[in-house]
């Protein structure tokens, strides 16, 4: 497909339908899920009793929903006493850019939204005095990179240190049903984009992995953190769940979230993978690809995506969008062909490549031209040894 720049307005509009499809949209549809699977925070009664009489502070964004309604409207129409909002990336309304600095803001009643995306990622002693508890309620999606869970890890550090009970409202994780990808090697690559000993698809809920950092003794307090987990009703690891709303600018659809594990992994990489398009983390290109492949994209200033990689460039590459294919495992072929086709191989990598695979091994085999099957051989010792670790802290089939 040839995107033409003087088709740049038809082309933000449908970006802008694609990005905010309405609820009555059959494939995101909450009635349609609501009668399989209840996450935690629609299951009011059994965490009501628990606020009761406390100073709340709620870690949330645009996903904390109970069914249409926001929790924190719908706390507050219950008269609980809801004294501050925290936000992790993207902020609390789901907006910002990757990377983007979120400000603190104050929202309705005088409610203050602290942010914990920028200079500070955890809170402080300051930000959580007068509170009695934190209620945690955000949809991942089950890959280790992406930074929600590693705000419930500073959180959870955060109420220990501080004497503060932490409840948090499970939902289902859409990458859920299987588990792969290399243990991150927390000796080296530690950062925000990987805090912990997991693979890539580490195959837990939020509510699961919250268990799985206190029973490894993962925190860094010495501090005991008391964790409650309200389950999700009709949820197993085999559940194939598709989100009511999109978790981030850039993961819109079933499709992206489903390839976001493998494509993630190119933003350590020279290529573009979609933002700035309809299609983020569903298609593939670079600019030095013309001769290799006929698929063409333009990346443009867009809602969730200001100045994406190759803003205004014709990029050539691949279409992942109709592949007929379930996924259920990392894919690293795509990785090793543009590598392969790249002009310029010791500019492909760049310094964000090893924090987000994990180690430095997988860039080097890449390099030395191993293939798909030899790498994933080499990282299946730690990966089963994870598996019998998961078994540990599952709360579903």
């Amino acid at each position: 497909m040839l995107l033409k720049k003087t088709k740049k307005l038809s082309y933000i509009i449908f970006f802008l339908i694609c990005s905010y499809q309405s609820n009555a949209n059959k494939q995101y549809s909450i009635d349609s899920l609501s009668n399989q699977i209840i996450p935690g925070a629609w299951q009011i009664s059994k965490y009501k009793h628990i606020l009761k009489g406390k100073n709340i502070g709620l870690v949330v964004n645009h996903t904390s929903l109970v069914k249409e309604k926001h929790l924190l409207d719908t706390l507050l129409s219950l008269d609980l006493k809801v004294k501050k909002v925290f936000a992790p990336e993207h902020g609390f309304k789901g907006l910002g850019d990757a990377g983007e600095v979120i400000m603190d803001k104050m929202i309705k009643k005088n409610i203050p939204i602290k942010s914990l995306y920028g200079k500070k990622k955890k809170p402080n002693s300051k930000d959580l005095e007068g509170l009695d508890i934190m209620v945690f309620d955000i949809q991942d999606v089950g890959v280790r990179f992406y930074t929600y869970i590693s705000t419930l890890h500073l959180v959870m550090e955060a109420c220990a240190e501080n004497n503060l009970e932490i409840l948090v409202l499970d939902r289902p994780n859409p990458n859920g049903h299987y588990v792969d990808g290399p243990v991150l090697d927390t000796s080296k690559y530690q950062s925000f984009i990987g805090m912990h000993p997991i693979p890539i698809v580490y195959g837990l809920t939020i509510g699961e992995l919250a268990q799985m950092i206190i029973g490894e003794s993962w925190l860094k307090t010495n501090m005991e953190c008391q964790l409650k987990v309200i389950h999700c009703a009709n949820y197993t690891h085999q559940s194939r769940y598709e989100l009511p709303i999109k978790p981030s600018p850039n993961l819109p659809n079933a499709r992206s979230i489903e390839l976001y594990p493998s494509i993630g992994l190119f933003e350590g990489t020279v290529v573009s993978v979609g933002r700035g398009t309809p299609w983020p983390f569903q298609v593939l290109g670079d600019t030095s690809f013309k001769k290799n492949y006929s698929f063409e994209f333009i990346p443009q200033s867009l809602p969730g995506a200001k100045y994406p990689k190759y803003l205004n460039k014709n990029c050539f590459g691949i279409d992942l969008r109709e592949i007929p294919k379930e996924i259920d495992e990392i894919d690293l072929g795509h990785l090793i062909e543009l590598y392969n086709n790249h002009p310029n191989k010791k500019a492909f990598f760049n310094k964000n490549f090893n924090y987000l695979i994990g180690n430095s091994k997988v860039k080097q085999q890449i390099i030395d031209g191993k293939d798909e099957k030899y790498i994933k051989s080499a990282w299946k010792k730690e990966l089963n040894n994870y598996l019998k670790t998961r078994e540990k802290y599952r709360i579903y089939e």
